[in-house]
């Protein structure tokens, strides 16, 4: 396997420019995600170092192998790239075995071990190997599309949003099963997503895309702590965003006065803090005391949303059952401390206060009453 190194890499159709100036490492025998709204490039940038496409300009190399740009273009049959579809692209007249081994020598072809080898290892028994695609579940399906995309072992697999056709329960264990068989034979791969648990739960590092540019490329711990900045952090899982005043190396804000994770500039500011980070109480005299709008119920936790004195609303992640009805008053505390990002009072602000859900880049251009995000 071969580390996958990008550089200055540019993109536009037309008029319109899809990727500008982007670098991108993927370390050899590491699984990076690219996560991203919409339009923002993900497929594209898989299509230029897959060779569906070639740049306008910047470099695609496979190790110390220059694939694209430099004045060269290897055609894509010849990057030693593996890749695995949405659907799967299996063909249908073709058995799983015939399909694993498409890509293979004839002499590896009529031997079955490396057909057998690759069920195992994408946890498929080899009673599958000769029945026809059809037969297969989806989860199956995208595990034979992984074997047969890993059979050549090839430099490099990309996966472009593998699993974004199965329901919920399918799309965990077929997601469990590609990730423990991409660890298993230390492929260098890079996925496509715009899932936001799928990219923290999977991958060694995440690459976050906007705009045809990278924001910031980080491990997924590092990633939910610590965003580059507010949309960010909002993309990346749902975040409680208030306005503060910093003093003292604290951040006074609708929450009360809260400890900083890192320093900050006195004055307006704004702060980001997780709503798992909120705790509720029976009413007391210290902390603010809120009003529950709703309980949404996940049955491993609840969202509980919040209207406080201020007219902001946010949102506290609770685990069990044990959590309050709609109507009930209930005392706020937060545990941990909170992420500041100086206001810029020359320009617009980065995000509404209050709570904005997961997936969601907002507009820097809305106003800034406070209300709940939807």
């Amino acid at each position: 396997m071969s580390s996958l190194t990008v550089t200055d890499l540019t993109k536009s159709f037309t008029t319109t420019p899809v990727l500008t100036g982007l670098d991108l490492h993927v370390p050899s025998g590491s699984l990076t995600a690219l996560l991203g709204p919409s339009g923002c490039g993900k497929t594209t940038l898989l299509r230029l170092i897959a060779g569906f496409d070639d740049p306008d300009a910047g470099t695609v190399a496979l190790g110390d192998r220059v694939v694209a740009g430099a004045g060269r273009s290897v055609p894509a049959r010849r990057r030693g790239i593996g890749f695995v579809p949405q659907e799967g692209g299996l063909f249908p007249h073709l058995s799983v075995a015939a399909n694993i081994s498409f890509g293979l020598p004839r002499r590896q072809r009529r031997d079955g071990g490396r057909v057998r080898e690759l069920l195992g290892l994408v946890g498929l028994g080899p009673e599958l190997a000769d029945r026809p695609p059809h037969q297969l579940s989806g989860g199956q399906q995208q595990r034979v599309a992984l074997a047969r995309a890993l059979a050549p072992e090839p430099s490099l697999v990309l996966l472009d949003e593998p699993f974004s056709s199965l329901d919920a329960a399918l799309r965990e264990e077929t997601r469990l099963a590609v990730a423990e068989a991409l660890r298993a034979s230390g492929a260098t791969a890079v996925l496509v997503t715009h899932d936001q648990a799928e990219a923290l739960s999977m991958a060694d590092q995440v690459a976050v895309l906007r705009g045809g540019r990278l924001v910031q490329l980080t491990d997924p711990r590092t990633l939910y702590r610590h965003p580059r900045d507010l949309d960010v952090a909002t993309f990346v899982g749902e975040a409680v965003i208030l306005d503060a005043d910093i003093r003292d190396g604290r951040a006074a804000c609708a929450l009360g006065s809260l400890a900083l994770e890192r320093s900050c500039p006195a004055g307006p500011a704004r702060v980001l803090l997780r709503p798992e980070q909120l705790r509720l109480s029976a009413p007391t005299e210290t902390g603010p005391v809120a009003r529950v709008r709703s309980v949404d119920f996940y049955g491993h936790d609840s969202r509980v949303w919040l209207d406080l004195p201020s007219g902001v609303t946010v949102s506290a992640r609770l685990e069990g059952t044990d959590v309050p009805v709609v109507g009930d008053a209930v005392t706020i505390t937060v545990r941990g401390a909170v992420l500041p990002f100086p206001s810029d009072p020359a320009g617009p602000q980065h995000s509404r206060e209050g709570t904005a859900p997961a997936g969601t880049f907002l507009d820097e251009d809305v106003s800034t009453e406070p209300a709940r995000v939807s």
